[in-house]
């Protein structure tokens, strides 16, 4: 028979026992527990996680070949001179527009620069118009072409029918206008322009209608440099046959207007003081 005193000896062993099975740290038999992981589970609605990117690893020069490494860094020393060379460049052209603002400053606005003044003598297209308005003319056409003035005589009315021979009629007009082209612009340059139809020429005597106008023109020149006070540096021919027709030559009346002879009144003065003005032949185109 066990007594009370074994039984209570043999309960506190096992006790001890247990209590060092179960919780005590020195217990060999204890199996460390698993480390918890975090839970990765997405909620609800939430795209997936994407899987962190790897990191590239650092370029490694223990096998790069020294030539390849000295050419690139040569070209690195070249391209950063070049970014230099660029950068001192425009820094001179800073300094460059900051001086010449500074001194526009300086300056104040400028004036425009003022128009080339005309040769001593020219009259302005304005003056030649408004003098064009005095001439005292009759049975004559008068108008202003850009700076030039025109005067249109009939050549029915200086000329026989087909020739060159001038009419007493004709003499006395070209006196008439001779005379009130002096009053009004004296000393100015003259053109004396021959024109003509295009109807076939009945007179033998020419060969074109350009040669009846260089005919018609020179008998105007001979007569105004030999009868009236006009001289013989003013004047200059031109022929221009049928190339300028001032209408059309398909009637009869438009044909007797083209057959004309235009004096033609130049801006410029031939007998001006100081130099002598340009002769208006040197820019005149003869033969139309």
């Amino acid at each position: 028979m066990v007594n009370g005193r074994s039984l209570t000896t043999g309960l506190a062993v096992f006790v001890a026992v247990a209590s060092c099975l179960t919780g005590c740290t020195q217990n060999p038999f204890r199996q460390s527990p698993a480390p918890v992981q975090p839970g990765v589970a997405q909620p609800p609605g939430v795209a997936a996680f994407a899987p962190t990117a790897s990191v590239p690893a650092a370029p490694s020069f223990v096998d790069a070949d020294p030539r390849q490494l000295e050419a690139g860094l040569a070209r690195s020393r070249q391209e950063a001179q070049v970014m230099q060379d660029e950068i001192t460049a425009l820094r001179d052209q800073l300094a460059s527009t900051s001086t010449q603002l500074a001194q526009v400053r300086a300056v104040g606005p400028q004036s425009p620069p003022a128009a080339p003044a005309s040769p001593p003598g020219t009259m302005t297209p304005t003056a030649m118009q408004s003098a064009m308005t005095t001439l005292a003319l009759t049975g004559v056409e008068k108008r202003t072409d850009g700076g030039v003035v025109r005067i249109e005589i009939p050549a029915d009315t200086l000329f026989e029918s087909g020739g060159a021979n001038l009419m007493p009629a004709g003499t006395a007009l070209l006196t008439q206008i001779s005379d009130e082209v002096e009053r009004v612009y004296p000393g100015h340059f003259l053109g004396i322009e021959g024109h003509t139809d295009t109807e076939p020429l009945k007179n033998a005597s020419w060969g074109s209608q350009h040669q009846l106008s260089v005919a018609r023109a020179s008998a105007v020149f001979d007569f105004l440099t030999s009868r009236t006070s006009l001289k013989q540096g003013q004047l200059f021919l031109v022929a221009h046959g049928p190339n300028h027709p001032v209408v059309s030559n398909a009637t009869a009346a438009g044909r007797a207007r083209n057959r004309r002879i235009e004096l033609v009144i130049y801006p410029e003065r031939s007998g001006a003081d100081g130099p002598a003005a340009a002769h208006p032949a040197a820019a005149a185109t003869g033969g139309g």
